[in-house]
């Protein structure tokens, strides 16, 4: 596998796409390049995970369609915009549909490079929020009916005795499924318990 981080070019200029492309793979991409929209969505369902680089002003569909279209097929990879000098409206739209960042042409080199650095390590950290997420929840899947109960009243701030009023239990019994929950969860404290909790998602929410 090749971890080189790739970039989809979508550019309907030819220009752009060659000298944009041989810029950004001089400086460690890979890149895919695309003569419109069209052409990526296309091929977008099978695509290998990356950053998108798009342009706004394209023919046929410009660029804001093809952010709509993707965001309407949950394509997750981030998208940095190519607008055209002082198009403010345009950028401030795209980042409203869920552009990570927006770049004005003509573009520097280290504009464009620093944009997508960004770009990839903030999917680098979605990335690893899902994997801590699961890793969270298959955790928390360990716990029986009534261990879960009491990491409720944990996660809700609630100490051993209330916890043990509100299930209708004592507060040893409650000891008891608090020491078992920490030991499924490998976890040696509460802060532990806790942050393994709101990772997976489990908070108020659990009760429902």
């Amino acid at each position: 596998m090749n971890d080189t981080r790739l970039v989809h070019l979508v550019d309907d200029d030819e220009a752009i796409r060659h000298s944009a492309s041989f810029m950004l793979r001089h400086a460690g991409f890979r890149v895919k390049t695309y003569i419109d929209g069209v052409a990526f969505l296309e091929t977008v369902a099978d695509a290998e995970r990356g950053c998108i680089l798009l342009d706004v002003q394209m023919p046929g569909m410009d660029g804001l369609e093809v952010q709509e279209a993707l965001n309407e097929r949950g394509v997750a990879m981030p998208v940095i915009v190519l607008t055209g000098h002082g198009d403010v409206a345009v950028a401030v739209r795209a980042m409203k549909a869920g552009a990570t960042d927006f770049v004005e042409k003509p573009y520097a080199k280290q504009t464009l490079v620093e944009a997508l650095t960004r770009a990839f390590e903030r999917m680098e950290a979605r990335r690893q929020e899902d994997v801590l997420s699961e890793e969270a929840r298959g955790l928390i899947e360990r716990l029986t009916a009534r261990e879960r109960d009491v990491l409720i009243g944990l996660v809700e701030g609630h100490t051993n005795k209330v916890i043990a009023e509100m299930l209708d239990i004592s507060p040893r019994t409650v000891e008891i499924h608090r020491a078992n929950l920490m030991e499924k969860m490998d976890a040696a404290n509460l802060s532990t318990v806790l942050r393994i909790a709101f990772a997976a998602g489990f908070g108020r929410s659990a009760q429902a």
